[in-house]
């Protein structure tokens, strides 16, 4: 399979999992991420998970439908949005809040060590396609 098809599939792929995150955000997963939800940020936990929700939804819908000429922005964008909401796997983590099935520091540091990979993933999925 080329190089192109393999990042296409793979971009498409992440934005189709960003859309279904932001409906879990708003729908049946909204307790779990308000365990994401540090204590200092000064909107209302509930309201950071809808808006986060929508925010992914409409990211991931950019991944999928994007023109050529702007998925490597897009890219970048959802990179940052990765690094953005980080804060939030580290608030899980430190406060031992139990969510996604992730009942352990172990399991909640390990879920840590993913984060730069979706950043890499949002990267090198949108970057140049020619060779």
């Amino acid at each position: 399979m080329k190089e192109e098809n393999i990042k296409e599939i793979a971009r498409i792929l992440l934005g189709t999992s960003l859309i279904f995150a932001g409906i879990s955000h708003i729908t049946f997963a909204r307790k779990d991420f308000k365990a994401q939800v540090p204590d200092w940020v000064p909107l209302k936990k509930d309201d950071t998970v809808v808006y986060s929700g929508i925010v992914e939804i409409a990211l991931g819908s950019a991944l999928v439908f994007t023109p050529e000429k702007h998925k490597r922005k897009v890219g970048k964008i959802a990179a940052a949005f990765f690094i953005g909401v980080f804060p939030g796997n580290i608030s899980q983590f430190t406060h031992k809040r139990s969510a996604f099935g992730l009942n352990s520091d172990n399991k909640r540091f390990v879920r840590l060590l993913f984060q730069p990979m979706l950043v890499y993933w949002a990267i090198k999925s949108t970057g140049d396609r020619n060779p």
